[in-house]
């Protein structure tokens, strides 16, 4: 796919506040036609620029805790970093690793409803991945891109 189009960054803005918009309303958004509309999401699907849809879960309560974890590897070598990133797959808990940059090898993000519970993750799961130095975490106090306003542009 060639680049990006202002249509095309429209579209990925308005699916980006809410994926579940229908086609129609993109369509006037953006000023196309449904059937367009619909073509260009088709394409953008198929050139990998949306790779996907996915739900935002909310914890039962609501009340989950974002822990950002940095992990610094013993080696960076890529036996190292391949048998990590192996380990980290087995894991749902872990909903989101990065290799970095920087510092840290590795940040990662995980959702919970406790300290008691990254307790739990910590002792099971970081400490016991392989090729670990040194593991340091942060919990978030709100995620402020969470409550953007419906109509934002």
């Amino acid at each position: 796919m060639s680049a990006l189009d202002a249509t095309d960054r429209d579209i990925i803005r308005l699916l980006r506040l809410n994926a579940r918009m229908s086609n129609a309303r993109i369509a006037a958004e953006v000023g196309l036609s449904p059937s367009a509309c619909l073509r260009r999401i088709g394409l953008l699907e198929k050139a990998g620029v949306i790779k996907g849809y996915t739900a935002l879960i909310e914890s039962a309560g609501g009340n989950t805790l974002a822990v950002i974890i940095n992990i610094t590897l013993e080696r960076q070598t890529e036996d190292h970093l391949n048998r990590f990133e192996a380990a980290i797959r087995k894991y749902p808990e872990i909903r989101e690793c990065f290799l970095m940059t920087g510092d840290s090898d590795y940040l990662l993000r995980v959702e919970v409803e406790s300290a008691l519970e990254f307790e739990r993750i910590h002792k099971e799961i970081l400490s016991a991945l392989p090729g670990v130095l040194r593991i340091h975490s942060s919990f978030s106090i709100r995620n402020v891109l969470a409550t953007r306003p419906k109509g934002r542009r």
